[in-house]
């Protein structure tokens, strides 16, 4: 018998290693000759720990899972879901990038190469650099760190410098509030981020590649860190890339906390020891990145998307999709839902399918009043603009953005205007200083919310100036997205801010 129980952060944080243990003993107990793996998770975190067996008839889940309920699990009384693939959260899913996540031992890279693990980049050694640059801008992969910059464009912009040395970097300092796509590639499927660096070292003629992970993610940094050292042990990393001859490897390295080096100019700067403040561009990074050499700087889920790319092929990707947004997105659902956790579908689903249909709705049942799209810089999305489609366009023809594709939801109790001052506060706690608009505007944006709620009847008109300054003159995202949250609730939740008006009256 082979039973299944995540090593996920959220699964371990629901009970995983509790029920694990309590698997381990009761089946020693009763002589059961049973193998626990522990994989990754399957992404539906109101049902976890999620517990799969196969007993001989193929595998079968349970969950949310106790040590208490372990007995009735052994003796095949407890409510089953059946095969996780029956469960609707799960079977309406366009899987690509998650394809192996949770369903696979993470550290076993002959496990990985037995679900389609490695096919892409055996491919990509047969191919010219020029080639493999292409096979990706065919594909319309963009960014899914949050800009959705086209992936092949910076590849090819890497691949055409000269230098004596080039780089690859992946980005993996998740910090935005509501997302975890990356934290569970790491943790549950760590050779699809290692290969597709892989492919991309090969694309652009980078021997040396960087994991920048963020330290409060001590599960991932584990098991990266692990599957590093089995990869290169296996000749998937080194001098000779699976025999290819070409050479690349990587490291994984810490940040130390700070939100802003998710971006990719202060992230170069921690990574080369120095504080991390954003930089003046240009140079683009893809010129002059980490020490000065041509940078690929990638997402994980950009990365760990490229094997599927090329195991599959360009075109098999780029027919999932909607106008310009290409292949899938990993919606990441939390907040004020009913059935929070990731949900990977192609580019079309419209806002409200994915919160009342897939998310099921607030947990709390009272009516959505918002989803905030795209992290703490992103818009406040109000039911009356349900009708969005995911897609980058889409998203910014109503002054959203889709960031690194994390959702929010608050039902009809929030307060918009405590939710725009926290968006400021946030800004000025994070900001590097590097800027004024972003250092000083943030700290005059506190102050002027705190007029609104006060009274002051021209305060509002000077957090839309505000805003305005800190979008168009911010060095980065942080102080140039800041003003989505805040404007958004203040133009679509205005009788939030009014009621503050009126009590302070």
């Amino acid at each position: 018998m082979k039973i299944w129980v995540p090593l996920d952060s959220a699964a371990k944080a629901l009970g995983a290693d509790q029920v694990a243990d309590a698997i381990a003993r009761e089946a020693a107990a009763r002589g059961l000759d049973v193998q626990i793996i522990r994989n990754g998770t399957r992404g539906m975190v109101w049902l976890e720990p999620l517990v799969e067996i196969d007993a001989g008839q193929g595998r079968v889940a349970f969950g949310p899972v106790t040590p208490a309920d372990v007995p009735a699990l052994l003796d095949g009384s407890l409510p089953c879901h059946g095969p996780v693939e029956n469960i609707p959260f799960f079977g309406r899913q366009t899987r690509l990038t998650f394809a192996r996540c949770g369903l696979i031992d993470p550290l076993d890279l002959d496990d990985y190469a037995a679900h389609g693990g490695l096919v892409g980049l055996r491919r990509a050694i047969g191919m010219s650099q020029a080639e493999i640059v292409q096979e990706v801008a065919d594909s319309g992969l963009r960014g899914r760190g949050g800009a959705g910059f086209p992936t092949g464009i910076k590849w090819r912009t890497v691949s055409d410098a000269v230098a004596d040395q080039k780089y690859i970097v992946c980005n993996a300092d998740e910090g935005d509030s509501g997302t975890f796509a990356d934290r569970m590639i790491m943790e549950g499927d760590p050779f699809t981020l290692i290969e597709g660096m892989a492919i991309a070292g090969l694309g652009v003629g980078a021997t040396r590649g960087y994991v920048y992970m963020r330290s409060e993610y001590p599960d991932a940094i584990r098991v990266m860190e692990a599957a590093v050292v089995i990869a290169r042990r296996r000749g998937v990393l080194g001098a000779d890339v699976l025999g290819s001859g070409r050479a690349f490897d990587m490291q994984i390295r810490i940040g130390a906390g700070a939100y802003v080096c998710g971006e990719e100019t202060s992230l170069l700067n921690s990574l080369e020891g120095k504080r991390g403040t954003v930089r003046a561009k240009p140079p683009l990074p893809a010129l002059e990145g980490f020490l000065g050499k041509p940078t690929v700087v990638n997402n994980v889920i950009s990365l760990a998307t490229v094997p599927v790319i090329f195991e599959k092929g360009a075109q098999h990707y780029a027919d999932f999709g909607l106008g310009r947004s290409r292949g899938t997105v990993t919606l990441q659902i939390a907040g004020n839902v009913r059935q929070g956790g990731l949900f990977e579908t192609a580019f079309g689903m419209s806002l409200g399918e994915v919160v009342n249909d897939i998310g099921g709705g607030t947990l709390s049942g009272r009516p959505v009043k918002a989803v905030q799209v795209g992290g703490p810089l992103g818009a406040y999305m109000p039911v009356s603009k349900f009708d969005t489609p995911m897609g980058y366009e889409e998203f910014d023809q109503k002054g959203g953005l889709i960031g690194h594709a994390g959702l929010v939801v608050f039902d009809d109790s929030a307060d918009m205007l405590q939710m725009a001052r926290f968006a400021m506060e946030f800004c000025a706690v994070e900001s590097c200083g590097k800027c004024t608009p972003c250092r000083i505007g943030a700290v005059r944006g506190v102050e002027t919310i705190d007029r609104i709620a006060a009274g002051d009847p021209g305060a509002a008109a000077l957090l839309t100036d505000l805003c305005e300054t800190m979008k168009d003159g911010s060095l980065c995202a942080l102080g140039g997205f800041t003003p989505y949250p805040v404007m958004s609730a203040l133009t679509q939740f205005p009788d939030d801010f009014a009621t503050h008006k009126e009590a302070a009256e």
